[in-house]
């Protein structure tokens, strides 16, 4: 019974913040909001340019490497542990799927960024 209070309050709470923080910010709308802001000059062109799909590729797997390498941080900790052989598999499976995938992606031509 405690659980289930728990979690209806915390839905609740979470719910009301979620729809304060939608309805709040249009109260107070106003042209000045929704210029850009180039560090107290006028803009000298348009903020809201579209930037290339091959750089949100390249930025994309820079992100997916930069967290492989958060998980494999704490691998010489991780071999004082009971099961050395199961922790070695799991990393050598995490890093045969991220091998994978750059292999495919460089296969598809999703790394080159001139043509």
């Amino acid at each position: 019974m405690n659980l289930v209070l728990t979690l209806t309050i915390n839905l609740l709470i979470s719910s009301v913040l979620v729809i304060v923080a939608f309805w709040l910010p249009q109260l107070n709308a106003y042209s000045e909001k929704a210029t850009p802001y180039e560090c107290g000059f006028d803009p000298m062109g348009s903020a809201r340019l579209p930037f290339s799909m091959k750089f949100f590729l390249v930025a994309i797997t820079f992100l997916l490497f930069d967290l492989e390498i958060a998980l494999l941080l704490p691998l010489p900790w991780a071999t004082q542990t009971i099961n050395l052989k199961l922790m070695l598999f799991m990393a050598l499976m995490l890093i045969s799927i991220l091998a994978l995938g750059l292999a495919y992606e460089w296969m598809q031509k999703g790394l080159e960024w001139t043509e």
